[in-house]
């Protein structure tokens, strides 16, 4: 049975802009990949067309089948997470061995004080 996983050594997920963050990484598999990349992305969310950005990869060339990597991140500057009425952007660790495309995925939060932005509705009443 094949697993990969994803996490932060601290367990948090929820980080300022330009934070480095360790994580571990983790994947038992059938046979051995040709390359595990460890991916830095963002996405899109809501309405309308979904956009997926990498934004760092780290790569490990012919790793065993089974192995885990303690690895560093330097997470941007920008875009912040954040989630409006129509759309949100969603960052997140991705490990994904291929060519198995066997793959883990760990949503974090980038913004000022680890926080998301969040956009209210322009037409909703104040409180």
């Amino acid at each position: 049975m094949s697993s990969i996983s994803v996490e932060t050594v601290d367990g948090r997920t929820a980080f300022e802009p330009g934070e480095e963050l360790e994580v571990d990484i983790r994947w038992e598999l059938d046979e051995a990949p040709r390359v595990v990349e460890l991916r830095l992305v963002w996405n899109t969310a809501g309405k309308g067309t979904t956009d997926v950005r990498i934004a760092r990869t780290a790569r490990i060339e012919e790793p065993s089948a089974a192995d885990q990597r303690r690895m560093t991140v330097e997470l941007p500057r920008s875009p912040y997470s954040f989630s409006g009425t129509l759309v949100a952007i969603v960052w997140a660790l991705e490990v994904v061995a291929l060519p198995q495309e066997a793959s883990a995925r760990l949503e974090i939060v980038i913004g000022p004080g680890g926080e998301e932005v969040r956009l209210g509705d322009p037409l909703a009443e104040p409180t």
